[in-house]
């Protein structure tokens, strides 16, 4: 009798920094890919793979994370087995180059498990801001009394801008289902019908940010989104408004926002990102009373990175056996993605 063949031989290269080595690939995420691959070898930190050339060599499958190595024509020569990259965070165009299409290579990110964590966020956030939370504790540490008037926009039939209108934000207004508000959506792709499906509605950058009684940012970093946000659109927000930004410092003109919030006390603002992250010693946002500054923490962190490691798992999974990969990205959409 001829027995039945099995999956190919395999053999997993992983390939990353120290760091995103300990939270993505846990020895929950290590000991699946071993029971699944002929040899998982490690290289880390990723810089380190011209001292490894054989370990590239043999392998077929690289999963990495942050801190992957450029993957031009000089890397990928030294791996021309290669086929396809699970990569367990978001964004790849800092690693990606045409060398990975040129070759076939298929890639496959946890873009998506990524973006819970930071929609979590942003949906804590934006009803804490509507609750002005930062501004009153504020105010009642510094005066150790609670103030007599405290308006507030609340939840009740407030208003939420979204800017963009991808993975990310449809999470955030999945989200926002639990309370009684209103969305606006500024994204030029944002199509009639999926406006109706998602239950928001289409609205002009300005109106966006004149509408709102907050207004969070979702736009990716592109030539064309730097500095999309304006000084002039934060002076449009109502008295008492609140404006997050988890996507990308770039994508704002910081010193026109630094200048509106010094003459609008009255806005809140929460920055999770900047451009340069942190900001520079000098930056009047470490001093500005309405900024709250936060280290880049709305994506995965500690214990949420095991979930992009284990996706990345279950997509190699569903490579082997010739399925559908749920989250490969195409060279289009790579284009498109920030």
């Amino acid at each position: 009798m001829h027995g039945t063949a099995g999956p190919p031989m395999s053999h997993v290269v992983l390939l990353l920094s120290s760091e995103a080595l300990t939270l993505a690939y846990p020895e929950p995420v290590l000991a699946r890919l071993r029971s699944l691959a002929d040899s998982v070898q490690v290289i880390s930190p990723a810089e380190s793979w011209k001292s490894h050339p054989e370990v590239l060599q043999r392998a077929d499958v690289i999963f990495s994370g942050w801190g992957a190595p450029r993957m031009d024509d000089a890397f990928l020569r030294h791996a021309p087995n290669v086929r396809a990259i699970f990569y367990a965070a978001g964004s790849i165009r800092y690693f990606l180059t045409d060398a990975v299409w040129r070759r076939g290579i298929r890639i496959t990110t946890a873009q998506a498990q990524n973006a819970v964590p930071v929609a979590e966020f942003a949906a804590a956030s934006l009803l804490l801001g509507l609750k002005r939370v930062w501004h009153y504790g504020r105010i009642t540490r510094d005066t150790r009394a609670f103030p007599a008037d405290r308006p507030m926009p609340g939840a009740y039939q407030s208003t939420v801008g979204l800017i963009s209108y991808g993975t990310i934000a449809r999470l955030v207004r999945e989200r926002l289902r639990a309370l009684d508000v209103k969305v606006v959506v500024f994204d030029p792709f944002l199509t009639p019908e999926l406006a109706r499906t998602e239950e928001v509605t289409a609205v002009s950058l300005d109106e966006v940010f004149s509408l709102s009684d907050a207004v969070s940012v979702h736009t990716p970093y592109l030539p064309e989104t730097e500095c999309l946000i304006r000084g002039r659109h934060l002076e449009r927000l109502r008295p008492g408004s609140f404006f997050l930004n988890t996507a990308r410092g770039e994508v704002v003109a910081e010193s026109e926002m630094i200048d509106v919030l010094r003459r609008r006390p009255d806005l809140q603002a929460l920055l999770d990102v900047t451009a340069p992250e942190p900001p520079p010693a000098d930056s009047p946002l470490y001093q500005l009373p309405n900024v709250l500054l936060t280290p880049h923490i709305a994506g995965s962190m500690g214990a949420e990175c095991e979930r992009m490691g284990m996706a990345m798992v279950d997509e190699w999974v569903r490579y082997r056996a010739g399925q559908p990969l749920r989250w490969e990205i195409t060279e289009d959409r790579a284009a498109l993605s920030a």
